[in-house]
């Protein structure tokens, strides 16, 4: 824990000018970003008596350890910069708004030649027009059953688009008239975009001219005495009218707006909103925040219209912003929304009308959702807090370990040996910082001295970044050797490792642990206390101990200790199938000189197997474009100087020395990226 006054800079050196600042901690990790119009009076308020200080402002002055600052010339370019610096760096003591669920949107796949409607969560994607968030999944779907009648466009996925395509027949959404079928030319790729553009602007609340057109169209059909015809367009009035109804009108003038509101305590806020479309509600979502400093309604809301417009442009920002209060700089953020938008934004708070009885509306709703989280969350808080004390006085650390490693080996007989590094803080998982390793030292099963390798080079990372920065120096570790730390000097943004664990965990005994404490020995680390959770008996294991300590069955000691190991099991098992499964689909055509992946897959899509590309002349070899005739001749020379393959018909037994096909696998893992 620091003194402020250590760091506090020196009198006359802060500028009177706007500006952003950042709070590092020792380890160079920027902690809390913010912004001010006058930066010495805004800085300044941090370096008073801590007692006069909001507690979580102590504890964010405390942990930092240095305080630097950049001026900006007007107050707009201030709330840009502090957005960006908050997305980058993800402070730990900054507010931050997540969702109390996931919420799923409709998506247009626009980006793609045939345009895919589809239900999409997660963070948004360039290219793809979203409608909603809705409050279910089958809400959505719903919606586009009934509109499909009108506008056939394309639902299916790419392998069912591709597999349609070469069989040369649509599937059944096709035959019953609720798809295009631009999969077998029925209608153009522009077409088909027209199509995909007109259910957009259905969407988007555009609804008047498409009903119009029908009905004038079902008219004309009767009197020309089409009856079969004029009953069909009756029925695609009648589902984009029930489209319709499934979002009641709250605004008659047909506003475009967001409609924000926030109910708030002491320790947490919530907030929902509600997006109108047309004078419709398209859609609804709600996030829960901690207040990390003593902050008002108003600058909840200038942090949320942060977060949640800072990513959008276009008519992703609605023309008008309704909000509970108005954000202390309200011109500025105004301007801001005017940018991203490209056009007038209006952000006022509503004072009377239908617009204000809306408020009250999203109010309430996020009233409710501040009270069910709290009633989630008190006993989430209480259990963890009461698992990190009991794992501090079980394993005698003197203080609860706010961080904990858990690493595990993953090996088939002694083949593709990997390991896993899972982080929990506070309890929960920050997967975010979630890391894979592959083993490179030795060959074969040894999971003791797979253990030993990757703590040493896990905490070599840590050690060789503390000499980079000039902390105090450790024994064991070569300042020639300092690869790219965790945290850029520069930008405070963590890379690889951002801080070292209070507890480190092992998958496994005495053998594992005494492995661990070995390679932190050597390196000169004496301030990370190590354990192994032993699968069988589910003991937990000290360095140098002869006999383990037995928690509790019932304890959430032992309950989070299991997380945390089932954890890092499952994580290590995901990278091992991906490179084995990587290992399993490599071909010879991986070394020929000059085929690249695109290429390799070309070649492969062209003939289908390899057995059929083994049996190609060098001029059928060419027919696949971005193929010329070395690269042919290589290609057909490293096949014929392969090792048949070994394959087994599951239908017959029948045992083939040459695979039927060879298939390239989606990666589908996920996590960190592997060391």
């Amino acid at each position: 824990m620091a003194d402020p006054a250590t760091y506090r800079p020196r009198p006359g050196e802060i500028p009177n000018s706007p500006g952003v600042y950042r709070f590092r901690d020792a380890h160079r990790r920027v902690v809390y970003v913010g912004k001010a119009k006058n930066l010495r009076q805004r800085l300044s308020s941090y370096f008073q008596d801590l007692a006069g200080l909001h507690p979580r402002t102590q504890t964010m002055v405390t942990t930092a350890a240095s305080v630097e600052w950049t001026v900006v010339g007007t107050e707009v370019e201030a709330l840009q910069l502090e957005y960006s610096w908050i997305k980058e760096y993800d402070p730990r003591f900054n507010v931050k708004y997540r969702d109390d669920k996931s919420y799923p949107s409709l998506a247009v796949t626009l980006n793609e030649e045939f345009p895919r409607v589809q239900v999409m969560r997660g963070p948004k994607k360039k290219g793809v027009r979203y409608f909603g968030p809705y409050g279910h999944a089958w809400a959505i779907r719903e919606t586009v059953d009934l509109l499909l009648r009108v506008f056939p466009v394309r639902t299916c996925s790419n392998g069912v688009f591709k597999a349609a395509k070469q069989a040369g027949r649509p599937c059944l959404l096709g035959y019953i008239g609720k798809c295009a079928a631009p999969c077998v030319g029925r209608v153009s790729p522009e077409e088909h975009r027209e199509l995909a553009d007109e259910f957009c602007d259905f969407m988007a609340g555009q609804t008047g001219p498409y009903i119009r057109r029908l009905e004038r169209a079902m008219k004309q059909a009767a009197v020309d005495m089409e009856y079969e015809k004029a009953a069909r367009l009756r029925d695609d009035i009648g589902a984009l009218t029930r489209a319709m109804e499934k979002n009641a009108i709250v605004l008659g003038d047909g506003t475009d707006a967001d409609v924000i509101a926030l109910a708030d305590d002491e320790l947490e806020a919530a907030v929902q909103i509600f997006h109108v479309r047309g004078g419709r509600v398209r859609g609804q979502r709600g996030w829960v925040v901690d207040k990390v400093e003593d902050v008002t309604p108003a600058d909840l809301v200038e942090h949320f219209l942060q977060q949640i417009y800072g990513d959008q442009r276009g008519d992703a920002v609605p023309r008008e912003v309704l909000v509970p209060a108005m954000p202390p700089q309200p011109d500025a953020v105004a301007e801001w929304l005017c940018t991203l938008r490209g056009s007038r934004v209006e952000l006022r708070v509503p004072q009377r009308g239908d617009k204000k009885a809306l408020q009250e509306t999203v109010l309430r709703n996020a009233q409710q959702a501040l009270v069910l989280h709290k009633t989630r969350r008190a006993g989430d808080l209480t259990t963890r807090s009461l698992a990190l004390q009991e794992i501090a006085d079980a394993l005698g650390l003197d203080t609860a370990p706010l961080r904990i490693e858990c690493f595990d080996i993953s090996h088939l007989q002694g083949t593709e040996v990997v390991a896993s590094m899972v982080v929990f803080e506070d309890g929960l998982p920050r997967k975010s910082e979630y890391r894979h390793f592959a083993v490179k030292s030795f060959e074969g099963q040894d999971d003791v001295r797979s253990m030993h390798e990757v703590l040493t080079r896990r905490f070599r990372h840590y050690l060789a970044e503390r000499v980079r920065t000039g902390e105090p120096e450790i024994a064991g570790i070569d300042e020639t050797e300092a690869p790219s730390g965790p945290i850029d000097p520069e930008t405070g943004k963590p890379k690889r490792f951002a801080y070292p664990p209070q507890l480190v965990v092992v998958d496994g005994g005495q053998p594992q642990v005494a492995a661990a404490k070995r390679a932190l020995d050597e390196l000169g680390v004496d301030d990370v206390a190590v354990c192994g959770l032993a699968k069988k008996l589910e003991e937990v294991w000290l360095p140098g101990e002869e006999d383990p300590v037995v928690l509790p069955r019932s304890s959430e000691a032992l309950y989070l200790m299991q997380r945390v190991r089932d954890e890092a099991h499952r994580f290590a098992i995901a990278f091992h199938r991906k490179k084995r499964s990587k290992a399993m689909t490599a071909s010879a055509l991986d070394a020929v000189p000059g085929l690249g992946e695109t290429r390799r897959k070309a070649v492969l899509g062209h003939f289908g197997s390899l057995r059929r590309l083994k049996g190609a002349t060098v001029e059928q070899v060419m027919e696949v474009p971005g193929i010329g005739r070395r690269t042919a001749e290589n290609i057909l020379a490293a096949l014929a100087g392969a090792a048949p393959k070994i394959a087994v018909n599951t239908a017959t037994g029948e045992i083939t020395t040459d695979a039927p096909d060879e298939i390239v696998e989606p990666d589908r893992s996920g996590g960190g990226a592997p060391e």
